[in-house]
């Protein structure tokens, strides 16, 4: 019997050593109590609007983590009913379920899996990676020992909660956040009895389970885990048995990807500026932020609203008007949709130029390209039919097409982008950047730089009233006017308008209707280097020859710069730059950085005011009179239309007391654009957008934006008269004089 005591006492000294071991890492690396404290796990940051709307996410693993508190009551009732029963009773080791799993190995008996919630938290939290058989045994106790220190180191419901948090549901989700909006469209708190068994159904096997692919197993295992709940006393056996019946009710759509959901050029422009960002912020342990593991919030400026009448905006003159009006205005043309101008022109030899260059410049020739083919393989790949989708406004089109083929295909597509910002705070408020980001990822706000045509006028005319010898209403004789070049030669353009030919007429009705006559004697007589120096006062980066020509519009800039140019009107003189950030978070929501926007008095406010003045008058009797007419808006509106060469862009930008918003409106291609003046100019394809927009935003009585709201005069700006009417009776136009005859370039 001594012997026997020996042994047994002998049994428990070396387990009790043997457990010490495993807990103080003689058996290889255990948690620290910092890691237990603050355990790391891959978190996606979140992108969010600021009317707190989730915009999107960028993650390794698309996790987001939630307390307890924002948990359904029915989550942790079905996740311990299916996964571990006695989960408030014990320390981390369910010693009744460890028995049971015992027994079942000694008499080859199925009794069910032994771990807790605990444990299977741990496991979670330090994954165990690929491991023999001893090692995994020796895993096992390991996670024994740490689900006993997370037991002691935080309460039941945060263990649920971080469970929860860490677990993989399958669709790439990971986290009840992500899943809850994957499956369901919901957020974690909103989840019902049925959605919640559903949840905690599939976390035993997630893709054996998944609803979309075996919707009959998942209702299967739903059904058991409202089961458990029943038997639980969680819920009722007659409320068991009523959800039993019902549908899984979820969403096709799933979660949100980078491809879909609102404002998605912005959120990748934003991956771009967060990761510079990270690059040079550091956590408390000296290394820098991940974008995708740390899980950041990041607060932006737009809002979704704005956001989305913006892009149902785009969509609806494109989809509707637009884009039928260019099919049916190229077809029969051999070379549609292709216009090249000029003597001797092999219009074969030109398209096959354009061809091999957007051939070139896609990613499918990078990738063959750097895999070392010849471009005689590449040309033959390129020309060999292949399964894709194109796309198009009714959805997309699954067809048989060569790449070469396709790319033809897409050159008729036309794109547009657009940018809202809030004159005094600088707060980009809407961002769209194409038409379709999975089919067209280039960025129409940022990365395109389109020339601008007439709406570059309004720094020449604030120039040239800043000096203070113009009003808008000092006249000036509309004759043609030459300047001279540094050559000797002399630069003279042409005007499109026959109207008040040799009359005086006022800066006020020249900007109105784009007459390139006055601009071209604005030019001569304040120089374009001044023309530029003020340009970058207002926030213009692009590259700006010092050339007249920049009079009508020439040089190439971007939406961007051109919105925040804009906006110093509104702004009483002072460029704003955008904003798209307010704040940025950690994971545990202190602040990291704020963001305020820069400031620079580019005019006093009152040459402010005199170019808003000006520019009203492009709405009331000018290039942009449409607004009146056609779509009846009666309050203050500043505006200024744009139309380039041969009619490849066009441009608007309308000004409201509150909200600045510019739209460019152009295929890809330069050479690809309509024939006609009237259906090419931006009074025709960008001005609807922004009429669209502005009475979705208007109709919306829950935004600040209102219609009632007038410009804010300055007082120095009493005396000047802007009513040029009264003074003169040369400033009125009819509609038709700006739908058939203008032109802004």
């Amino acid at each position: 019997m001594k012997k026997l005591w020996i042994v047994y006492f002998s049994g428990l000294l070396l387990l009790v050593l043997f457990f010490y071991g495993v807990a103080s890492g003689w058996f290889g690396k255990m948690p620290t109590f910092e890691e237990l404290e603050d355990p790391k796990s891959n978190l996606a940051t979140e992108i969010y609007s600021s009317d707190s709307v989730l915009l999107g996410t960028y993650f390794v693993e698309n996790r987001s983590n939630v307390s307890y508190k924002h948990l359904s009551p029915y989550l942790p009732q079905a996740l311990i009913s299916i996964e571990d029963e006695r989960f408030f009773e014990h320390s981390g080791i369910d010693v009744e379920a460890l028995g049971r799993v015992i027994y079942g190995l000694i008499t080859g008996s199925n009794k069910g899996g032994g771990s807790t919630i605990t444990q299977q938290l741990a496991k979670n939290l330090f994954p165990r990676g690929n491991l023999t058989k001893p090692q995994l045994v020796l895993r096992k106790f390991k996670e024994w020992v740490t689900a006993a220190k997370l037991e002691r180191t935080y309460s039941k419901e945060e263990i649920i909660a971080m469970y929860l948090n860490t677990v993989f549901f399958g669709n790439n989700s990971y986290g009840i956040k992500q899943a809850a909006r994957t499956f369901f469209g919901k957020t974690p708190d909103s989840l019902n009895i049925q959605e919640s068994a559903l949840m905690a159904a599939v976390v035993n096997a997630p893709s054996f389970y998944n609803p979309f692919r075996h919707p009959d197993r998942a209702i299967t295992r739903r059904n058991l885990v409202i089961e458990k709940m029943a038997n639980n006393g969680f819920i009722s056996k007659h409320v068991a048995d009523s959800v039993s019946k019902l549908p899984l009710g979820v969403k096709k759509k799933g979660g949100l990807s980078h491809n879909t959901g609102l404002a998605t050029y912005f959120r990748e422009y934003l991956r771009g500026k967060m990761k510079k960002w990270c690059e040079t912020h550091y956590k408390a342990d000296g290394t820098p932020y991940n974008l995708y593991k740390d899980g950041l919030k990041i607060y932006t400026t737009i809002n979704s609203k704005l956001q989305k009448y913006a892009e149902e905006a785009v969509k609806e003159h494109l989809s509707k008007d637009l884009q039928p009006a260019f099919y049916k205005h190229w077809k029969g043309y051999t070379n549609a949709p292709f216009v090249f101008k000029g003597d001797n022109i092999d219009v074969k030899k030109e398209i096959k130029k354009v061809m091999m260059r957007s051939v070139k410049q896609s990613e499918r020739y990078r990738v063959l390209k750097n895999k070392g083919l010849s471009m005689d393989s590449i040309m033959r790949i390129f020309h060999t039919p292949v399964k894709m989708q194109l796309f198009s406004w009714n959805g997309p089109i699954d067809t048989v097409l060569s790449p070469y083929d396709s790319i033809r295909y897409n050159k008729f597509i036309l794109h547009a982008g657009l940018m809202s910002i809030e004159p005094k705070t600088g707060f980009v408020r809407a961002y769209v950047g194409g038409i379709n980001y999975r089919f067209f990822k280039y960025d129409h706000v940022t990365q395109g730089k389109r020339q601008v045509g007439s709406t570059f006028k309004p720094f020449l005319y604030s120039l040239a009233m800043q000096e203070g010898e113009f009003t808008p209403c000092t006249k000036i004789p509309n004759i043609s006017y030459s300047v001279e070049l540094d050559d000797g030669t002399f630069w003279t353009p042409r005007n499109a308008g026959t109207k008040h030919i040799g009359e005086e007429v006022t800066l006020k009705w020249a900007l109105a209707n784009s007459n390139n006559w006055i601009s071209a004697y604005l030019i001569s007589r304040f120089s374009p280097q001044s023309v530029i120096q003020l340009a970058r006062k207002m926030g213009v980066t692009s590259e700006i020859p010092a050339v007249p020509s920049i009079a009508l519009g020439t040089p190439d800039i971007s939406l961007y710069e051109m919105v925040g140019a804009m906006n110093t009107f509104p702004s009483q003189g002072v460029y704003v730059e955008p904003v798209f950030v307010t704040k940025i978070e950690d994971k545990h929501g202190n602040v990291i950085e704020r963001f305020v926007p820069k400031k620079t008095e580019a005019m006093d406010d009152v040459t402010a005011y005199k170019m808003i003045k000006l520019m009203e008058g492009v709405v009331e009797s000018g290039t942009g009179v449409r607004l009146r007419y056609k779509y009846g808006f009666k309050n203050p509106i500043a505006g200024k239309t744009g139309t380039t060469q041969n009619q490849s862009d066009g441009w608007f930008m309308g000004i409201v007391p509150q909200l600045t918003t510019g739209i460019w409106v152009g295929a890809d291609d330069r050479s690809v654009h309509f024939r006609s003046i009237a259906l090419g100019q931006g009074a025709n394809m960008a001005l609807p957008i922004w009429a669209i927009y502005m009475k979705k935003v208007y109709a919306d009585s829950t935004l600040w934006i209102k219609q009632w709201k007038d410009f804010d005069k300055p007082f120095n700006a009493a005396s000047i008269n802007f009513d040029c009417d009264k003074q003169d009776g040369n400033n009125s136009n009819s509609p038709e004089d700006f739908d058939n005859r203008q032109i802004d370039f």
